[in-house]
This record gives C-alpha cells, structure tokens and sequence, in this order.
C-alpha cells in the first residue's frame, strides 16, 4: 500500500479523522506514513472547515512503534528516519487545533509519542500501552523524557520509561496518561462525540491560544504565565468570539465563531 493508502483522512462535521491503516501490523510506522500523518496534521491546520482532530488506528492496534523493516535496515537507516523533521511525531503538539487520541489497541515505542503530543486521550479498555525503549537498548525518544514527566509526573514517567513494562488502561487512566476508558465499540463515538463538541461550542481562535498558553507556560514560572495571560485575555475581548458567545448565549442557539486563519497569521 501507498503512504496515501496507510494513512486515512476523512472530514465529517467539522471533525477532521487520521486513520492510520497498517492493521495487519498494527499499525506499525514507517518513514512515508509518519511523514503523511504529520502532512495530514498540518492540512487540517490549514483547512478552515477543520476544528478539531481525532487520532485513531485501524484494527485492534494504535501503533505498534516503528515498522520492523526499518529497524531491520540497520543504524544509518534509522538515523535518516529520526533526523527528518517531516517525520517527527509531534506535530500535534504544535499545529493550533486541537488533536483527540482514540487508542484502541496496544501502543508501544513511537506510538507513545503520538499518543503523548495528543491535547486529549480516550482510551479503549482494550488498549495496552509501553515505552518499551529501555528493552531495546534505546533511549527515550522524540522528546518524551521532557513530555511524560509533565503530563502523568515525574515518578510514573521514570517508572514507564526505565522499566518499559506494559500497562493497561486501567494504569492509564490512573496515572492520567488518558482521560477516559471505555468500552471497545464505544471509542470512536466517544473520542468523535469529544471533537465534536470542541468543534461546535468552542471559538477556535481560544482554542489556538489555550494551546499555545499550554506549551508556553510548561517552561515558565508561575508570575510570567500569570502577566501573558492577563495581555492574551485584553486582546481576547477585541476579538469577534466574545460578543458572539454572548448572543449565541442570550439566543440560546450554537455559536458561530470565526475559523482561523492561515497558519502564521492572527486568527
């Protein structure tokens, strides 16, 4: 199959879906898929029909890491794999909209990563979940030993990391590496059902900005994050979304923000 063919893209209601489609693999990454998924993030950036973003594999599998192939390629092969910025699995820590993970099935390796960079994660009470690095003579990769200790704490990421075990939804849930587990065959309706209130109810220029405070304000102290926040919510009352929420509310109908801008310019 092609990169296109591996990776699925569909848009219904103003929910864009990223399938990735090697379920014979588990979906298993190689270099033209992990560049499609990122390629696939930034268009739906782009698209202004686009507010929201869900993350989802095929099959009973949400990414097995890396495809074999590659690591069976040898050190030169691998290293071109993790220096090609196209093929880093971060981007939806950075593009402006928000990107929900559905993880329904066992994660491992680099699916860490994209299951780490998504806004939000539900999880399947199928779904099993390991860094399984440490186990490989590998390190913590893609930026996750910075990532894990700030969304689940320090210890319990040491703990996945160091020890590479594997760890059920259940665990998950626990130590909040997702928000919700549910039910195998209530996942897509649940992560969908998420996205789409996202999309309708929430103005997408606050929610470009609450992105941007998130990450920002991961590497700040608490009184700069407090003065930009102040600035940011000056600018937010000249903006559109405020007085359409107001009528939106006083009619008590759906609001209808704005869509963002081209990346790059102020929405």
């Amino acid at each position: 199959m092609t990169a296109a063919e591996e990776v699925l893209l569909a848009i219904d209601d103003g929910v864009a879906t990223i399938s990735l489609n090697r379920p014979d693999k588990l979906n298993a990454v190689t270099p033209p898929m992990a560049a499609r998924i990122g390629a696939l993030l930034r268009e739906c950036d782009a698209e202004p029909d686009v507010r929201a973003i869900v993350l989802t594999g095929r099959g009973r599998g949400f990414c097995a890491g890396a495809d074999l192939a590659v690591l069976a390629e040898g050190p030169a092969a691998l290293a071109a794999f993790v220096r090609d910025p196209a093929a880093f699995p971060t981007d939806a820590l950075t593009i402006r909209k928000p990107v929900v993970a559905a993880v329904n099935g066992p994660v491992a390796g680099v699916g860490i990563a994209y299951v780490a960079a998504a806004d939000v994660r539900f999880a399947s009470s199928e779904a099993r979940f390991t860094t399984s690095f440490a186990r490989l003579g590998l390190v913590a990769e893609y930026g996750l030993s910075w990532l894990l200790p700030r969304l689940i704490g320090y210890p319990a990421a040491a703990d996945l990391l160091l020890s590479g075990r594997t760890i059920d939804a259940s665990e998950a849930l626990r130590i909040g590496l997702v928000a919700e587990v549910v039910a195998p065959e209530e996942l897509m309706a649940r992560a969908a059902t998420y996205a789409r209130d996202l999309a309708h109810r929430c103005s997408p220029r606050s929610l470009a900005v609450i992105k941007e405070q998130l990450r920002a304000d991961a590497r700040s102290d608490r009184p700069a994050a407090f003065d930009r926040s102040i600035a940011l919510m000056v600018e937010s009352f000249d903006a559109p979304d405020l007085k359409e929420a107001m009528e939106a509310g006083s009619a008590r109908r759906l609001p209808h923000f704005p869509p963002l801008g081209p990346p790059g310019r102020q929405a």
